[in-house]
């Protein structure tokens, strides 16, 4: 199945440079390219594509407002947001998770992990750098918030016990097969109790479930992240 990619960056050269990539590749294609955030929102509409490669700092409506009003559409629910950032510690970038996005990388990042990162987001996966992810939890994630992904107690309690500790580990930057070593369960049930998970709580993806999880108060920041 091809993947369908629209690239949202106020730099024509960089999207050029991206095109470039993806269309060498078999299994994605650049379906259209947006120049700013309320671009980006209408061609996502139009096109109906499967990532949006999104850069943060774009003028008029920046890539933080522009993620937000695509995973509001009903209709782009299959839709996912990578982020591209310069600074993977920018707060920006929470706030683009906390709006729906699916994971970000650095804009330094090679060729290989970017067309990786795309096909991991397209799959429904949250693409979070152990360290980005310490990072953006630490300073932000763990901050009370209002947002309309923040889940209700009673959200949390209605997981079962394996489901929460599945959760607590991905929170934690666990993959899957590393949770499933942890646990001594398989890579698919692991896999099965997280969709699961993100069903209860009505999370969009894996990296809207981490949100939660720390919001909620599951887990705590700065602890078990080398346990």
């Amino acid at each position: 199945m091809t993947i369908h990619v629209l690239l949202a960056d106020d730099q024509a050269l960089l999207r050029a440079t991206f095109r470039i990539l993806i269309d060498s590749v078999t299994d994605m294609t650049v379906v259209a390219e947006a120049a700013d955030g309320q671009e980006a929102v209408d061609l996502a509409t139009t096109h109906r594509p499967d990532v949006v490669v999104m850069d943060i700092r774009m003028p008029h409506v920046d890539g933080v407002a522009a993620t937000a009003a695509l995973c509001a559409r009903p209709e782009l629910s299959a839709t996912r947001v990578l982020v591209l950032t310069t600074f993977e510690n920018d707060e920006n970038v929470a706030r683009a998770l906390r709006a729906g996005a699916s994971g970000f990388l650095g804009k330094g990042v090679g060729p290989e992990v970017l067309l990786s990162g795309i096909r991991t987001v397209a799959a429904g996966e949250a693409l979070l750098s152990p360290t980005a992810t310490r990072t953006l939890i630490t300073r932000f994630l763990a901050t009370p918030d209002t947002d309309r992904f923040h889940a209700l107690p009673d959200e949390i309690r209605a997981l079962t016990g394996r489901e929460r500790e599945v959760t607590a580990l991905a929170a934690y930057g666990r993959s899957n097969a590393e949770i499933a070593e942890r646990l001594v369960l398989s890579p698919l049930t692991v896999r099965s109790r997280i969709q699961r998970a993100m069903t209860r709580v009505q999370a969009r993806d894996r990296a809207q479930l981490v949100v939660i999880a720390y919001q909620s108060g599951l887990v705590k920041p700065q602890s078990g992240f080398d346990s």
